[in-house]
């Protein structure tokens, strides 16, 4: 049974951060590619930042310099660290597992919410 349990969203003013969690079990962890993506609506989930199983990380453009993914292969755990956070930033943010097509896992999702 694989689950991937996101946390640490919420409501923050622009210019705030917030810590996304995302706590894993049911699978290798240390030998997956983490990811966060985020979806808000009336758009297309994008891909946030990515740390791999090596761990080399890639970032979206528009979070480059503000955010920061992170593994913990002790704990089972990706985080997403979000600094000087902007109202464009507001979507559903999701955890995913990645190792093969077929091994290919999301989370729920935590919402994050940028508002004055």
């Amino acid at each position: 049974q694989v689950q991937l349990v996101e946390s640490g969203g919420g409501l923050v003013q622009p210019g705030g951060s917030l810590r996304l969690s995302c706590a894993t079990s049911g699978i290798i962890f240390s030998i997956y590619d983490m990811g966060w993506y985020r979806q808000a609506p009336g758009k297309q989930r994008e891909l946030v930042a990515v740390v791999r199983s090596s761990g080399s990380t890639t970032y979206a453009d528009s979070v480059k310099g503000r955010f920061t993914i992170s593994r913990d292969n002790t704990k089972n755990t990706v985080y997403l660290q979000m600094n000087s956070l902007k109202p464009e930033d507001t979507a559903v943010y999701s955890c995913n597992a990645y190792r093969v097509v077929r091994e290919n896992y999301w989370g729920q999702g935590t919402q994050v919410t940028v508002s004055s």
